[in-house]
């Protein structure tokens, strides 16, 4: 579980294919987080599990169906990633509820830049949209972002300097590819709805 308060920007060493998909290796550039063997990782929204620590180096192994269903499969050497580390329950939180489950990737549309604001638009699966709605939560890239504007196939979020500054969206321009995992209370919420105006 994590709150989708980016915690350090991390580069990637490596994503070299393995007999189950791939093995990914992380510098975390100096995080002052130390995590162990075994320790839960948010890596751009995907949570993934520490497999080994080779000096300051963090090793992933990612399996097929994440590398299909998410980006981590595009990810090449010197590419900037979100880290967070898996809260607790006496964790600050700053965000919301994120698991780290990637539900989709959504297509970068628009990026809006002005004195006054940086919004940018995002395409997400059909799928996920009735589980936007405006003033809502999502996470991007592993970012939890308020749902500033919601359209009939897309939404916006603004962005303000310190998420431009302490993540990599930032450095995302129309036409790049973003892991999506919307509000899991959201989710809930419509879930139970259906199954209540079905009858089941």
């Amino acid at each position: 579980m994590f709150t989708g308060i980016v915690q350090q920007l991390g580069v990637v060493d490596a994503l070299e294919e393995s007999d189950f998909g791939a093995v990914l290796r992380v510098d975390p550039r100096g995080w002052a987080h130390r995590p162990e063997v075994g320790d839960s990782i948010s890596i751009n929204g995907c949570c993934l599990t520490v497999a080994r620590r080779i000096g300051e180096s963090l090793r992933f192994d990612v399996i097929r169906q994440t590398l299909s269903l998410t980006t981590l499969g595009s990810l090449r050497s010197g590419d900037r990633i979100n880290l967070e580390h898996a809260t607790t329950p006496a964790t600050l939180l700053g965000g919301h509820i994120v698991q780290g489950h990637v539900e989709g990737v959504g297509a970068v549309s628009d990026v809006l830049q002005s004195e006054a604001e940086w919004r940018m638009r995002i395409e997400p699966p059909s799928t996920l949209m009735e589980f936007i709605v405006e003033k809502g939560s999502i996470a991007v890239d592993g970012v939890s972002l308020t749902l500033a504007t919601v359209g009939p196939a897309w939404f916006e979020v603004a962005l303000i300097p310190t998420t431009l500054e302490r993540t990599t969206l930032g450095s995302r321009r129309e036409g790049d590819r973003v892991n999506l995992e919307t509000d899991c209370i959201a989710r809930i919420v419509v879930s139970w709805l259906k199954r209540l105006h079905s009858g089941r």
